[in-house]
Formats: C-alpha cells, structure tokens, sequence
C-alpha cells in the first residue's frame, strides 16, 4: 500500500499555506514530517486525508485516488489520528473504539462477533482491555489518545496518519503510542514535533519550510545542524543518544 501525493497546493483565503509539495510513502514505511509551527504540516495532512480540499495536486493511496473517493471506502483502507479529540457526549472506551468499525457497515448495521473480535485485538494492542466500560471523557489526555489510536486500528487501515498525536502528551505516552503504530507494519505518514522521537521512529523525513519541501532523506540526512538552523532558527549539535543509540540533540539560541 503506497500512497502518493503530487504537486499539492493548498490555500487559506488569499494566502498560500502549502506550494507545490509532493510526498511518497511506501508500503510498511514510516514517514515523518518535521518543521517548525505554522509551516504547513498539518494542513499538507488535512488535504491528504480529504479534510481540507487542496486547490491543485493529486492524492492516491495505491490506485485510489483519494479525493474523488468517498469518505466512507477511504476509511476503509486510510486511518487518522488526530491531536485533539474532545467530545461534548459521553460513550465507554468500548464503545468509542467499535466506532471504528462504522466504514465497514452498512447503515443501523449491528455489531458482528467479528466486530467484537476486532475491538479487543485493537483494546489489547493499547493495553486498554481494563478501561473498556470507563466513560471516555473520565481519562487523561494520554489515555484518550490511545482510545483515538485503537479505534483507529480498528479500522483495520492499510495506511495510517498521524496529525501531531503527541504533542501534549508527556514522554511515556508518546512512546506507547508511536511504537503501538510502529508495531502494525502499516505505512505511516506523521507530522512529528520531537526531532529525537523522529529520529527513532522513522525511516524517512520530509523538512517543510515556508510551505514547501525544504529537504528530504533519512533522518541522518536531514536531521543535520544545517537544516534544523535553517528549519528552526536555533544553533544545533548531534550526538548519539546512549538510551537510544539514535540520534540526540543538544540546543542553544
């Protein structure tokens, strides 16, 4: 499953957010996209997964050509994760997560065994099976977020995005999640805050500046302290990372 998207352009009102990016994401890859605030991340996402109409550009996800499909068969194979999830009604985890399983039925469908057999995989991939009849507004941040990812994965997609999921949430919930995502083999397009997190879970980075393509390669090759100078405006030194044995970064203005 492979997903590509050519010469995106994006417009809010009369200003250019997003100019001529194209983006490829191969099947079981994990991409990620890095740039400071504001330089078009999510929005380039919105647009991929049909939120967010682009003015020009293509998206297809293997032959399906993503914005001229509807949205229920794009859920069926394309999974979303966003960066907030509130609600204003309440449902249990268990509930919240069969929702995932919506783009699969037919309309007033009931749950098949199947169903059920699906939400606990996802429940016990995010170590939720203990939460499954907690009411979901009654979690932390970090718990919601791994109820958005299990109904996510009970979507059952064959590509997934991740739209900053863990930019408030404190390290060990960035963890669990992004490894729990890693772990279904799935190919992968997130934007990304944490430069060390990026480095450790993808195989492939595009730099987004200014709304366009700045850079791209592996993480050893884009993450330099040229580019993150370039990208962020700080002084940067790389280091390895004794924990990770990855990448690690050390700032100053």
């Amino acid at each position: 499953m492979e997903l590509t998207a050519k010469q995106l352009e994006i417009k809010l009102g009369k200003k250019e957010i997003v100019k001529n990016v194209s983006i490829h994401v191969k099947t079981g890859q994990f991409v990620g996209l890095i740039g400071p605030n504001g330089c078009g991340k999510s929005t380039l996402l919105k647009s991929i997964y049909k939120s967010l109409p682009p003015q020009k550009g293509t998206v297809f996800l293997n032959e399906m050509d993503i914005l001229k499909t509807s949205e229920k068969k794009v859920s069926q194979r394309l999974g979303v994760v966003g960066q907030f999830n509130e609600m204003h009604f309440d449902l249990t985890v268990h509930q919240m997560v069969m929702l995932g399983r919506t783009p699969h039925k037919k309309l007033l469908e009931s749950d098949k065994q199947e169903d059920v057999a699906i939400v606990e995989d996802a429940l016990k991939r995010t170590n939720l099976l203990d939460y499954q009849y907690s009411s979901y507004l009654s979690l932390s941040g970090g718990e919601k977020q791994r109820v958005i990812l299990a109904r996510t994965i009970a979507q059952q997609p064959q590509f997934m995005i991740l739209d900053e999921p863990t930019n408030h949430l404190d390290i060990r919930y960035q963890l669990e999640i992004l490894t729990c995502v890693k772990d279904l083999k799935i190919g992968v397009l997130a934007a990304l805050h944490d430069l060390e997190i990026a480095a450790h879970y993808c195989d492939y980075l595009y730099a987004i500046k200014d709304g366009e393509v700045y850079t791209h390669g592996r993480p050893d090759q884009v993450l330099t302290p040229e580019v993150i100078e370039s990208l962020y405006q700080v002084k940067c030194q790389t280091y390895i990372n004794p924990v990770t044995n990855g990448l690690g970064f050390a700032y100053g203005i």
